[in-house]
């Protein structure tokens, strides 16, 4: 698996408890990587000024035609934001008839990153 380093955002100092958020997209079809890759790289750009963002990775399992990112928010609310920004709304439309996606949220208590990427390898199963 491939990842983007870790991306602090502006509550990356908040003490826990925190929410966790792992999205996991099975693309159909492998030409829709580039398209993917591109529109998470741009989203990801967006991190360092969204209200309640603690930090996150982007990540990619090529063999598996996986992609995906793990986040990590203040609060559920802060992440329920994220998601009805029009941007991030656009790729989904753009994308959902193209894989499958899976997703889940748990609460944390402090930022673990080791844990965290566990979290994302132990997906792939």
């Amino acid at each position: 698996m491939l990842r983007t380093r870790w991306i602090a955002g502006p509550a990356a100092e908040r003490p826990g408890p925190l929410v966790a958020a792992l999205t996991d997209f099975r693309m159909d079809r492998m030409l829709d990587l580039p398209g993917i890759a591109r529109r998470g790289l741009a989203l990801s750009r967006l991190w360092p000024s969204l209200p309640g963002a603690v930090g996150m990775w982007l990540w990619t399992d090529l063999p598996g035609r996986r992609a995906g990112s793990l986040s990590v928010w203040r609060r559920e609310s802060d992440l329920r934001e994220f998601v009805r920004l029009r941007t991030h709304v656009e790729i989904m439309r753009e994308y959902r008839n193209r894989g499958t996606l899976r997703s889940r949220t748990w609460q944390v208590g402090a930022v673990d990153t080791a844990a965290l990427w566990h979290a994302v390898t132990a997906s792939s199963g």
